[in-house]
């Protein structure tokens, strides 16, 4: 077939008949009819081809069909590299149905045996690491061989390198664990699954009694208390009463070893719960929200800190005054007793609010630090001198500055009103917070004061006259000679308005240093100015349009032509036609002389066009106009002549050949001749 598809390829290519054998004849003789040179054309391709297929060899090779898809790959990309690295050899594998192990190999006897090898290196390498081991364990074990959110199960797989494939729910044999992977891996992870199973099987139930009056304590938080212990302990599980059910069962399910372990520690924390007391810090109720701290974070974090538990008075707390512990604590009661006995009062009565009892409860040691950080956290105000003339740096453009510090040191600044003209600021907040806010606040003063005096040094004013003929030279074009001096010398430079009465004066404002600086820049370029010549010539106004160009760009040309500047009169200067050439004086006269050629020859191309009275008198007449305040008058127009005489062959003549006179002709405006 091959043949028969390369003869009609070389038939159409060499354009050459081409005769095969008949099918079934032994004769090996192949006939070719054409063109010489196209004869030897395709004969020589038919021998090449022939040649070719002498080397061609085809081989099998035995690979279990388990492992033919992950040697083809996906979309047959793997075996396509392998047949295109190995000149083009053709691999076939046995149809899906088919049970041979038998793969065909076909091409050069070189690149068939590299094929070859590629393919049995590839099935020996998924052959080792498709080593399979089984473990039995019963279903209800294998969440805990799973572990939780497959904690478990995904260590073992990253220890052994190995897939651990528990049954489905649709397999017949729910007990069977299958380890696929390589040989070492697998028996790793078979004997770590064989220990786990065993001491799964060891699994006992037992429980203990604690008092209901923990069991919140244990269960709160998600039941994060549990989850450590069981975590520590073994993954024993834990279950206490539900909520509304008395009793003190608890429940452990695990290991022996491990439910004795976790028994322990509930039993040290219940006597950690035994030995914790609660006490009071009494705070105000109007600094309470202050104390918590945004969604309660402050509290929070103390809770955490030292271990306790706060409680808050509720905020609808309408009960002022209390004479029970219940409420308030007997070092306050006992203060308040002596005070009272001192003023004469036989009945003391403490003047503790309810609401301003917080309850903390903990070990002694920890509830006492608690309560002194929530004491901390009790916000104060100070007074702190900032003179009157600071207040409004203190605040800032539209208050940016004041509120930089009060988010950065959580505290509240107020300032006084600006009628009052006090010389302080007031800051609330918690004693170390204010204490920060004060050091940042006097730090700021500090910079006020340094910024005044830098502005007080960079306010120096120097004024010096320059004749104001340079100021534009120094201004420069589109002010880029005067910008560079500021900028070079970061000064303020002003000029005068043109006729000022101090036009020659120019004020630097800078650092001293840098304002002289400044002004013997502008005096150097004044001096280099001075030096230049100045070339007076007189141009024709009518050519200076010309001259100039569109927006300056002749003019400018010129200018850089001859390295001069050249300056026009303005509209209002008393010498329309005065030219100034300014510059080195042997450009400022070059300069000159093509000024001159140049007006010569526009001036050829000007006219004064004629005035309206010149127009009229060339066509009327001189004598037929005449211009008056009322307008003028039209004299000698048809409508005042006489009609004329239609027998009359001088206005009306003939027009045939007899009559040799012709009439002389007039004028069709104006007095007949």
């Amino acid at each position: 077939i091959l043949l028969h598809i390369l003869n009609f390829q070389i038939r159409e290519e060499t354009n050459t008949q081409i005769d095969l054998p008949a099918e079934g004849d032994k004769s090996d003789n192949i006939i070719i009819t054409g063109k010489k040179e196209n004869v030897e054309e395709a004969r020589e391709r038919i021998l090449k081809i022939q040649n070719e297929q002498a080397n061609i060899v085809s081989e099998e090779v035995s690979i279990p069909p388990k492992f033919y898809n992950s040697i083809i790959g996906a979309g047959g990309k793997l075996v396509k590299h392998i047949m295109d690295e190995c000149g083009g050899v053709q691999i076939k594998f046995p149809s899906s149905d088919s049970k041979s192990d038998k793969v065909q190999i076909r091409g050069p006897q070189e690149d068939v045996d590299r094929a070859k090898q590629q393919l049995l290196e590839l099935a020996n390498e998924r052959e080792q690491n498709s080593f399979t081991a089984e473990v039995r364990a019963k279903p209800q074990h294998h969440k805990y061989l799973i572990g939780k959110s497959g904690a478990t199960i995904k260590k073992l797989r990253e220890t052994t390198g190995c897939r651990i494939i528990f049954p489905s729910a649709s397999d017949e044999n729910q007990e069977l664990i299958t380890i696929i992977g390589k040989q070492e891996g697998v028996q790793k992870a078979k004997a770590e699954l064989e220990a786990y199973i065993k001491d799964i099987d060891n699994v006992v139930e037992d429980d203990m009694q604690v008092d209901p009056k923990y069991h919140r304590h244990f269960v709160s938080r998600r039941g994060e208390i549990l989850q450590r212990i069981s975590e520590e302990c073994g993954g024993v599980s834990i279950s206490f009463p539900r909520a509304g059910v008395q009793s003190d069962r608890v429940v452990l399910k695990g290991a022996h070893e491990c439910i004795q372990t976790a028994k322990q520690k509930i039993q040290e924390i219940v006597e950690d719960l035994e030995s914790m007391v609660t006490i009071d810090c009494v705070i105000p109720q109007k600094f309470h929200r202050t104390i918590m701290g945004q969604r309660g974070a402050k509290v929070q974090d103390i809770t955490y800190k030292f271990d306790v538990q706060i409680k808050f008075p509720e905020r609808n707390f309408q009960e002022d005054y209390t004479q029970s512990n219940e409420y308030y604590d007997g070092e306050h009661a006992a203060e308040n007793g002596e005070n009272n006995l001192m003023n004469g009062d036989a009945n003391p009565v403490p003047s503790i609010k309810a609401c301003d009892i917080i309850r903390i409860t903990g070990k002694p040691e920890n509830c006492e630090a608690a309560k002194q950080a929530l004491i901390n956290n009790v916000p104060i105000t100070i007074q702190v001198d900032v003179p009157f003339d600071y207040h409004r740096s203190i605040i800032g453009q539209k208050g940016q500055s004041i509120r930089e510090l009060s988010d950065r040191f959580d505290v509240h600044i107020e300032v006084p009103n600006s009628d009052d003209h006090l010389d302080y600021i007031k800051i609330t907040g918690t004693n170390e917070a204010v204490e920060s806010a004060k050091i940042a606040v006097e730090e700021r003063i500090k910079e006020i004061d340094a910024e005044r005096e830098d502005r007080l040094l960079k306010s120096y004013e120097l004024e010096f006259e320059v004749e104001p003929e340079f100021h534009p030279k120094i201004i420069g074009k589109r002010g880029l000679v005067i910008n560079k001096i500021r900028q070079d010398h970061n000064v303020q430079i002003t000029f005068p308005r043109r006729g000022d009465e101090n036009e020659k004066i120019i004020k630097i404002v800078g650092y001293e240093d840098k304002a002289i600086a400044a002004r013997d820049d502008i005096l150097k370029l004044v001096s280099e100015l001075s030096g230049l010549a100045k070339v007076e010539v007189f141009l024709d106004s009518r050519v200076h349009s010309r001259l100039i160009g569109t927006r300056g760009r002749s003019i400018r040309k010129i200018m850089d032509q001859f390295n001069v500047e050249i300056k026009f009169p303005r509209s209002q200067d008393p010498e329309p036609d005065l030219v100034i050439i300014t510059g080195n004086e042997n450009d400022c006269e070059e300069a000159k002389d093509h000024l001159l050629n140049l007006e010569e020859e526009y001036l050829q191309d000007v006219s004064e066009p004629p005035t309206y009275r010149e127009e009229t008198n060339n066509f009327f007449g001189n004598h037929n106009v005449k211009s008056e305040a009322s307008g003028f008058v039209v004299k000698g127009g048809p409508w005042e002549q006489k009609a004329p005489d239609t027998n009359s062959t001088e206005d009306f003549p003939t027009f045939g050949g007899g009559s040799s006179h012709t009439p002389q002709s007039s004028l069709p405006w104006g007095p007949r001749r």
